[in-house]
């Protein structure tokens, strides 16, 4: 027996569903009375590193006489609990389903059973009269009238049980053999009686409960869901479950759902059977090998959406701002979501926020570490019982398999024993991070000038540089974006040339006039040929260059050209800043001149040497 069983009785027999209280210990939870709200059964499972298997243990508040009433080897003192009324139950292979409900149905009555202590006279030695321990009694059964018939396909059915050794899975074979009889089986005798069974079976049922029940059946698939006994509806959704009526695990799934929403979600069932049956939807589709988007389908969302931010945290230089935030706001404080950084602009906070964990995950990857596994862990692998909590049957051991639900979470098949692998949260070191998002959210409230200053904590003094870094980044990319964009038109050059000569011919003297049209040497063929990694260079910039590199004079390439220096150098200049980030030609009046500092940058660009 395992937790499961016990917290499927619990929701049967009395509507109980598991409360998990404490989000740092998923393996904790709680069954509590739903009229009082008093506990009677604290849940626990822990993971034994060294066995390499899941421990499950059980407080429960029945009262520590039964540990010498009837003593079992699992019973023992209280785990977790305090006082005399809990008793101890770990579980196990050897642990007895009936028993341990019964020590449930114990808590459920009164915690440590029945009886009473009355007090006859307020006196210093009062007399009391105490009465003895009375047996509840148990739920009766109805007994079918021996007047009545008994249709043959039910009689059929009943001497399809096989007898042995009463074991759980004896009880499952069974109720698959007799499921698959009366598979097609209608009836026409309503029966309107309450009744609660552990896990139950055809073989549980007297004739009339027998007939009641499939005429309910026939009811709910026509499409049509009368109130019945809990344990009739369980007994249908064991039926879908193991095939029992459909075609294919595709068909009992869609029933499977059906039914949650007709009778279950529309108030006419239990509220508390909805946990089971989507779990169970999970389990089935994963054990049946119906595809990953398929599986996704009956998981619980808020699962699914953790899983989704684990993937994005592992793995963020690629994912969009606004949905790397939502990964980081999954496992952050609620209040860095209302950071005033947001409220001033929405958009760009976002994107902060994002650089800093993409910073901080980067940094300490090259440092060696990994902070994605400080924060969160790593993958654990654990032994996973599909449908434990359910009758259901398979013939031989399953075969292997793999099911990749989603990024983080796998299970998988091997030699008949399933197993699963996912981040458990009992591992997280939530300080850790938010700790990094409190020191961001305070530096960055600083820098965007916004929000009240909050308080530097010395154990967060780790997380500053990163913080500091992205701050740093940001102000230089704001300011690169606020710098006029110069762009130089090298093809409008020609008219900026025709102009300067118009300019210039107005104002010369006739002899000077003259002088400009008395014909001058040619200049000296300069190499043109194209510079591999400065495609923007056109000719007479590399001419230019060619002669400041061999420290002449590139004025006469100029005159001839009708070229203003400064413009040849902001050309020039322009080119190189993409390269190099910085001016490689200074412009004094009409002299243009090499800077020092890049001259065998510039000749290697150029193609080498400085010819």
């Amino acid at each position: 027996m395992d937790l499961r069983e016990l917290a499927a009785y619990a929701g049967e027999a009395y509507g109980m569903a598991e409360q998990h209280k404490w989000p740092e210990f998923p393996g904790i939870s709680v069954l509590a009375d739903r009229a009082t709200g008093k506990w009677v059964a604290l849940l626990m499972r822990f993971w034994d590193y060294d066995q390499g298997q899941e421990i499950q243990h059980c407080d429960i508040k029945c009262g520590q006489e039964v540990l010498w009433q009837d003593p079992a080897p699992y019973l023992s003192k209280p785990y977790r609990m305090k006082g005399p009324k809990w008793v101890g139950v770990t579980f196990g292979e050897n642990t007895d389903r009936e028993e341990v409900c019964r020590l449930l149905d114990r808590a459920v009555e009164g915690g440590e059973g029945p009886g009473a202590t009355i007090v006859l006279e307020n006196k210093p030695q009062a007399q009391r009269v105490v009465y003895g321990d009375t047996p509840l009694p148990g739920v009766r059964r109805g007994f079918p009238d021996l007047a009545d018939p008994v249709p043959e396909k039910i009689a059929q059915m009943r001497k399809l049980y096989r007898y042995g050794e009463d074991t759980f899975r004896e009880r499952c074979e069974n109720f698959c053999r007799q499921g698959k009889f009366m598979e097609d089986y209608e009836d026409d005798e309503p029966w309107s009686g309450d009744y609660k069974r552990y896990f139950p079976t055809y073989h549980d049922l007297n004739v009339r409960q027998l007939r009641g029940y499939f005429t309910w059946r026939a009811q709910v698939r026509r499409g049509e869901y009368p109130h019945t006994a809990t344990s009739f509806a369980y007994l249908y959704v064991y039926e879908l479950l193991n095939g029992i009526g459909t075609a294919s695990p595709e068909e009992s799934l869609e029933k499977l759902e059906a039914f949650l929403e007709g009778y279950v979600r529309s108030g006419v069932g239990e509220a508390s059977m909805e946990e089971n049956l989507r779990r169970w939807m999970l389990e089935l589709a994963v054990v049946k090998g119906l595809p990953p988007e398929k599986v996704r389908s009956f998981a619980d969302p808020q699962l699914l959406a953790r899983d989704q931010a684990l993937a994005l945290l592992a793995d963020p230089q690629e994912a969009e701002p606004g949905e790397l935030f939502r990964a980081i706001l999954f496992f952050s404080p609620r209040k860095l979501g209302e950071s005033p950084v947001l409220a001033q602009d929405r958009g760009r906070g976002e994107a902060l926020f994002g650089k800093v964990w993409q910073e901080a995950l980067a940094r300490s990857r090259r440092e060696g570490g990994d902070l994605f596994t400080d924060c969160f862990g790593k993958k654990r692998v654990f032994d996973w019982h599909p449908l434990a909590n359910a009758v259901y049957w398979e013939q031989a051991p399953h075969p292997d398999a793999c099911c990749q639900v989603d990024p983080v979470r796998v299970y998988r098949c091997r030699d008949g024993a399933w197993q699963g692998e996912e981040y458990s949260s009992v591992f997280f070191n939530r300080e850790r991070f938010q700790g990094l998002f409190h020191e961001a959210d305070r530096q960055l409230r600083l820098y965007c000038k916004t929000g009240r200053t909050l308080k530097k904590k010395p154990q967060e003094a780790w997380a500053s540089p990163v913080v500091e870094a992205v701050i740093q980044a940001d102000r230089q990319a704001v300011w690169e974006a606020s710098r006029p964009k110069l762009t130089i038109d090298l093809g409008g050059l020609e008219k900026i040339r025709r102009d300067a000569a118009v300019t210039r011919d107005s104002l010369l003297t006739e002899e000077e006039r003259q002088e400009a049209l008395a014909p001058a040497p040619p200049p000296e063929a300069e190499p043109a040929e194209e510079a591999p990694g400065l495609p923007g260079l056109d000719d007479l910039s590399r001419q230019i260059l060619h002669r400041l590199l061999r420290g002449e004079d590139p004025g006469p390439v100029l005159k001839e050209a009708r070229l203003m220096a400064s413009l040849a150098a902001e050309a020039i200049n322009q080119v190189f800043l993409e390269e190099l980030g910085d001016n490689v030609v200074e412009c004094e009046g009409s002299a243009l001149s090499l800077v020092e500092d890049y001259r065998e940058d510039v000749a290697q660009m150029l193609g080498g040497g400085n010819s």
